[in-house]
Parts: C-alpha cells; sequence; structure tokens
C-alpha cells in the first residue's frame, strides 16, 4: 500500500507568513538594455504594501492543505523539495491564489498575490536603474552560487536579504503575480498601482529559478506561463494590502 502523502505543518494549523513593509513611491520600471517586453522603461508609483520576506515554505502550504483538504503538490514526497523550509513548488496559480484566499479568511487580513509593478519595486530595495536586487554584478556575485542549487531549491532565506529586508529575490524559484501577461503592456500601462491587463492566457512571474542555467535573474526581468502549469521550479510568496479590512455589516454577526 502506498505511503500517503502528507506535508510538514499539516497538523500547526496556522504559520503566518513574516511580512516586510515596503514604502509607497515611483520608480523606473524595466530595462532599456533587457528583453522587448522589459521596455520602455517607464515611471510607476505603487502604494504602500506588505511583502513576504520569504517565498511561501511547504511548512506553512501545509498547513493550508491540511485546513482545506487540498491536494499536495505532486513533488512533495522528494528529498530534494519536501524540507519544511524549502520553498513550495509545483503549486498552480490559481492554488496559490486560493492559500491567500484561504489565509485572508482565517486571519482577518488581506493577503494576495503580488503584482509585477510591487514584486520589482520591492527587488529593487528602494535603488534606481540597477540591474540586480545587489547592484549591477553578475551572478558570480552570488555567494556560493557554483555550490547551490543542484538538484532542487534551497531552504529560504540562508543568505542576506535586500536592502528592504526580503530574501532570495531573484533567486530559488519562480514567484507567481497576480497580473495576466502582456508583452507589450508597458507601452500603455497605467502610471499608478498598475495590475497587467484585464485577461489573457498566461500568468505572470517574476525571479529565478534553480533549474535554469543561469540561477539568478535581473530584477526587471519578465517570466510568464499559462496558469494551470505546475513546475518544480515555481513557487510564490504574498503581498499585503494595508488598512483594516472592513467586514459588512450583513456579515459581521449580532453581539
Amino acid at each position: 500500500m502506498a505511503t500517503p502523502l502528507r506535508m510538514h505543518g499539516a497538523q500547526a494549523g496556522i504559520i503566518e507568513p513574516a511580512m516586510v513593509r515596503i514604502p509607497e513611491g515611483w520608480f523606473g520600471m524595466g530595462c532599456a538594455s533587457g528583453r522587448d517586453d522589459e521596455k520602455p522603461v517607464h515611471r510607476v508609483w505603487v502604494d504602500a504594501f506588505e511583502l513576504g520576506a520569504y517565498q511561501v515554505t511547504n511548512e506553512q502550504y501545509g498547513c493550508f492543505v491540511a485546513a482545506t483538504n487540498s491536494g499536495p503538490p505532486p513533488n512533495c514526497n522528494d528529498p530534494n523539495f519536501n524540507d519544511p523550509k524549502m520553498p513550495v513548488t509545483a503549486v498552480p496559480w490559481h492554488e496559490a491564489a486560493a492559500y491567500c484566499d484561504w489565509l485572508s479568511a482565517a486571519t482577518n487580513k488581506r493577503y494576495r498575490l503580488p503584482s509585477e509593478a510591487e514584486w520589482e519595486r520591492a527587488a529593487r530595495g528602494g535603488t534606481e536603474g540597477l540591474l540586480y536586487p545587489w547592484g549591477n554584478a553578475g551572478p558570480e556575485a552570488v555567494p556560493d552560487y557554483e555550490k547551490r542549487w543542484k538538484l532542487g531549491p534551497e531552504p529560504v532565506g540562508l543568505y542576506a536579504p535586500n536592502a528592504y529586508g526580503l530574501y532570495n529575490l531573484g533567486d530559488n524559484v519562480h514567484e507567481w503575480c497576480a497580473d495576466w501577461y502582456d508583452a507589450g503592456y508597458y507601452g500603455h500601462a497605467p502610471e499608478r498601482n498598475p495590475r497587467g491587463p484585464a485577461g489573457g492566457i498566461r500568468r505572470a512571474s517574476r525571479g529565478g529559478s534553480w533549474r535554469h542555467h543561469v540561477k539568478v535573474t535581473r530584477t526587471a526581468a519578465r517570466s510568464s506561463i499559462p496558469p494551470e502549469l505546475q513546475y518544480a521550479d515555481y513557487g510564490f510568496r504574498i503581498a499585503q494590502s494595508l488598512g483594516k479590512l472592513v467586514v459588512p455589516v450583513e456579515d459581521a454577526g449580532s453581539s
């Protein structure tokens, strides 16, 4: 008889991710020397929000699986992927969004996936025009680059964060964003809080990948896949809208 699929954290109830406040402000989104879908560089305003300090881990996601009776990711029994502190991987976009909805309902907060603009704003760490979260030096500048990511992702937070206190931005796994992907979106995107096109066939993602030949990515680099796919180098981190969540009167119950 096959061993039942289990995930670390299944008995823990809820493990809220550590969040970091990203200040509001303008920044230059895109890269003039990058791919066509990163152009033109354009000024974007992003309201203040919070972003997970780490990619969502197996331990955290396991609480969602247990609470909702959702199916676990296909690689949850693979030792190259199932360490409790590794980022959860092979989660399709709609399951990442469902995790945010579940956590929001359980905590009375407003968790969600970040927009592309929010992700890039956070990855830049308050700087302008740099190629990577750490500066302009290439991947060889990443500590222990040649020793890392041989068979899968690594546990989150092993190395120093960026200037905002965010770990693994640009490496480890691709991270789902809320937006639909449009290669030409930058040519007509709104200046304030862009959220991507109204529809599409691929969802946007950001960040690097343990299984790519070049395992870290530039801050402005964009990627995308159809939302139903479950790739072993795709995970996510969550965002939170600031401000108190207002419960409608009809749902608040009586005292």
